[in-house]
C-alpha cells in the first residue's frame, strides 16, 4: 500500500512540474491571432478579444480570457458579446505548439439575435443566375460549430424579428456536448420575463446537425416549463412533454411531429410545420384527450346589473400592461400570419361544462378566419358553431351560425352567471354576428335571429298553472285540485327570438303540457337582468268538478305579466276581468236567444233592442 501511495504521489508531482513547465514555455497569447483567423476563415466572423490570455490549470487545463466579441459579417452590432470565456485545451498538442480546444466556456455572455447583428451580404459578391444549382463545397455550408463542447453559464439571448418587439430570455444555462459527425446532446435552462409574466423553461435535446444550415434535426425530451403571472390561473401553468423538430433550409420550413406535452390536468399530441417569411404560414394537427382550458386560461368577468362584477375565476394579479401603450385592435394578431388547424378533442372543459368528441377545421387568411366545422357533444345532446371572424379592418366582425339540438339550458345560464333558474332540453338555429368574442360583448352589442325549442322545462319560482288556479278559487266557488309544486312544467316550448345590443325580444311563444297550453311575447334586457313577459295561460286540467265555468276556464286564455328583476320576479294576473267579461258573454248570449225566440212579443223587442246598444 505504500508503495502504491509512493507511485501516485510521483505522478502527480510530475503532473504539476509538467503543467507548470508548460504554463512557463508556451504563452497562449501566441494562439490570439490564430484563434481569430481560424474563426473569419471557418464561418466569416469577427472574434475581438480584450486583454491578455492567461493559462488556468484546474480542474482542466484551460485558457482565460477577459471581454470577447463575435460579430456576423457586415453587422453593425456584435452578435455575442462575454465578459469571461474560458477555453479548455488537449495537453499533448500543446507539447508541439498547436492548440486544439476541447469546450467553449461563456459565462455573462450577452447573445443578441436582431436584424442588427445578421449577417449582411457583400454587394461585390457575385450572384448566380436564377434557376442555376451549383454543387456545394464543404467550405460553402457556412457556419458550423466545430468544438466538442459548449458551456454557456448566467447568460442572456436576446432576439426579434425584424420590426416586432424584442423578447429577452435571461439566466441561461447550456451545456452541448458533440462528436465529429455534429451529433450533439443539449441540456438548456433559462427564464423569460414579458407582460408581467415569468416563463422558466428547461429541456434536454439530441441534434443532429451534420448537414447544418442545409438541415437540422432535433429531439427534445424532458421538456419542462413554468408559466406564471398577469392573466393567467392563480396556480400558474406547469407542463411538461417532448417533440421532433426539423429545419429545411430551402423551403424555409420548421416541421415538428410526435408532439406529446402536458400542461396542469390537459394534454396534447399532434404535428405540425411553419413556412417562414414575410407571412409565416402554419399548418397543424392536433388532438388532446383531455383540455381543461379553465385551468390554462381566466375566465372574464360576467358583468352584472350595476355594473357589479363576479369573477368566475379572478386572477391574482392585473392583466398585461402593454409597455409601448399602442392599443392594438381585438384579433390583430391574426393579419400578420396564413394557416390552417384540424383538431379533436375526446375531452374539452370550458366554464365548467364538459364538451366532449370536440372536432375543429378552422384555416386563417392574413385576418379572415374561416371556421368551417366546430362541433362537439355536450350534456347528452349535439351543437355545432361555424362561423367567420373578419379582423383585417379596424374593428373585427364576427359572424357564427350555431345549431343547438337537445343541449341541457340549465348547464348554460350556470356557467354564463345568468340567475334564471331553469332545466330542459334546448334546440337552437340562428344567426348572429358581433365584433369580440366574449359573453360580455354578447350581452352588449351583439344582433342576430334564431328560433328556439324548448323540451321537458321547468321553470322554478312560478307555477303559472298554479296561479291562475289560486286567482279563480279566489275569485268564484270552483275549486282546482291541490299543488304543491312551484315551478312551471312544459313538455314543448317553441319561440323566435331577435337579439338587438343587449335586448333579447321573444315572439310567437307557444307552449304546452298535459295541465295548460300558453302562448306570449316579450322582452328580456341581457345587461340589466330584467324582463317584461305577457303570456296567456290556458288551464285545461287540473280543476274539481264539472260545470259550464270550468268549462269555460278549459278554454279561456288567462292574461298573465312577469316582470322586473330576474331575482325579484313580479307578476300581474287579470282573472276577474276575465272571469267578468266571460259572465258577461255568457249572459249577453242567453238573453239574445231568448229575445230571438220571443222576438214578436213586446218584451221580446225591448231586449234585443237594449242588446244591440251595449
Amino acid at each position: 500500500m505504500r508503495r502504491i501511495l509512493t507511485t501516485l504521489m510521483i505522478l502527480l508531482v510530475v503532473l504539476v512540474a509538467g503543467l507548470s513547465s508548460l504554463v512557463l514555455l508556451v504563452n497562449p497569447n501566441d494562439f490570439r491571432s490564430y484563434m481569430i483567423k481560424q474563426v473569419a476563415e471557418r464561418s466569416g466572423y469577427q472574434l475581438e478579444l480584450d486583454g491578455s490570455l492567461r493559462w488556468h490549470v484546474w480542474p482542466r487545463l484551460s485558457i482565460l480570457s477577459g471581454r470577447m466579441t463575435l460579430t456576423a459579417p457586415g453587422a453593425s452590432a456584435p452578435l455575442v458579446r462575454a465578459d469571461n470565456m474560458r477555453l479548455d485545451v488537449a495537453l499533448l498538442p500543446l507539447l508541439s505548439h498547436q492548440l486544439q480546444v476541447e469546450q467553449v466556456m461563456l459565462k455573462g455572455a450577452v447573445v443578441q439575435l436582431t436584424p442588427e447583428t445578421e449577417a449582411i451580404r457583400d454587394q461585390r459578391a457575385p450572384v448566380a443566375p436564377k434557376g442555376t444549382s451549383l454543387p456545394q463545397e464543404s467550405g460553402d455550408r457556412g457556419w458550423s460549430f466545430d468544438i466538442a463542447g459548449l458551456q454557456v453559464i448566467d447568460s442572456v439571448l436576446v432576439f426579434q424579428h425584424e420590426s416586432d418587439e424584442q423578447m429577452t430570455v435571461r439566466d441561461i444555462h447550456l451545456q452541448m456536448q458533440q462528436d465529429a459527425g455534429h451529433q450533439a446532446t443539449v441540456d438548456f435552462s433559462g427564464r423569460m420575463n414579458r407582460d408581467q409574466r415569468d416563463l422558466s423553461l428547461r429541456f434536454s435535446a439530441a441534434v443532429q446537425a451534420g448537414n447544418y444550415p442545409q438541415s437540422l434535426d432535433a429531439q427534445l425530451s424532458q421538456i419542462s416549463w413554468q408559466l406564471q403571472g398577469a392573466d393567467l390561473p392563480a396556480q400558474g401553468i406547469n407542463g411538461n412533454g417532448s417533440v421532433n423538430v426539423s429545419w429545411q433550409e430551402d423551403a424555409k420550413t420548421l416541421s415538428f411531429n410526435a408532439l406529446n406535452l402536458m400542461a396542469n390536468d390537459s394534454t396534447l399530441t399532434g404535428k405540425g410545420s411553419v413556412v417562414l417569411g414575410d407571412k409565416p404560414v402554419w399548418s397543424l394537427n392536433l388532438q388532446s384527450d383531455k383540455l381543461n382550458l379553465d385551468n390554462l386560461l381566466v375566465r372574464s368577468d360576467i358583468l352584472l346589473s350595476g355594473g357589479a362584477q363576479q369573477a368566475q375565476s379572478a386572477p391574482n394579479k392585473p392583466r398585461p400592461v402593454i409597455a409601448n401603450g399602442v392599443n392594438l385592435p381585438p384579433y390583430s394578431g391574426l393579419k400578420s400570419f396564413d394557416g390552417s388547424l384540424a383538431m379533436t378533442a375526446n375531452q374539452i372543459v370550458w366554464r365548467g361544462l364538459p364538451f366532449t368528441h370536440v372536432t375543429l377545421q378552422a384555416d386563417n387568411q392574413r385576418g379572415l378566419l374561416h371556421i368551417s366545422q366546430l362541433e362537439g357533444s355536450l350534456a347528452g345532446g349535439q351543437l355545432s358553431l361555424p362561423g367567420t371572424l373578419d379582423a383585417r379592418s379596424g374593428t373585427p366582425q364576427a359572424e357564427f351560425q350555431p345549431k343547438l339540438d337537445n343541449i341541457e339550458i340549465g348547464s348554460l345560464l350556470k356557467a354564463f352567471n345568468y340567475p334564471i333558474n331553469m332545466t330542459g332540453k334546448l334546440s337552437l338555429a340562428g344567426d348572429f354576428s358581433g365584433s369580440v368574442i366574449d359573453a360580455n360583448h354578447f350581452r352588449r352589442d351583439w344582433q342576430g335571429q334564431a328560433n328556439l325549442e324548448l323540451r321537458d322545462t321547468r321553470t322554478e319560482g312560478l307555477n303559472f298553472q298554479q296561479l291562475v288556479q289560486q286567482a279563480v278559487e279566489r275569485s268564484t266557488d270552483v275549486q282546482a285540485q291541490e299543488n304543491y309544486d312551484s315551478a312551471t312544467r312544459l313538455d314543448e316550448l317553441t319561440t323566435d327570438v331577435d337579439l338587438d345590443s343587449g335586448i333579447l325580444a321573444l315572439s310567437n311563444m307557444k307552449g304546452k303540457s298535459s295541465l295548460m297550453q300558453m302562448t306570449g311575447k316579450g322582452t328580456l334586457d341581457l345587461m340589466k337582468e330584467e324582463g317584461d313577459l305577457q303570456f296567456g295561460i290556458q288551464v285545461t286540467d287540473g280543476w274539481q268538478g264539472q260545470g259550464k265555468l270550468v268549462d269555460i276556464l278549459k278554454s279561456t286564455a288567462i292574461p298573465l305579466r312577469v316582470y322586473g328583476k330576474w331575482e325579484a320576479l313580479n307578476y300581474s294576473l287579470q282573472v276577474d276581468q276575465i272571469l267578468r267579461r266571460q259572465l258577461q258573454n255568457e249572459a249577453k248570449r242567453r238573453l239574445n236567444d231568448w229575445a230571438e225566440r220571443n222576438k214578436n212579443t213586446q218584451s221580446g223587442k225591448d231586449v234585443k233592442q237594449l242588446l244591440d246598444k251595449q
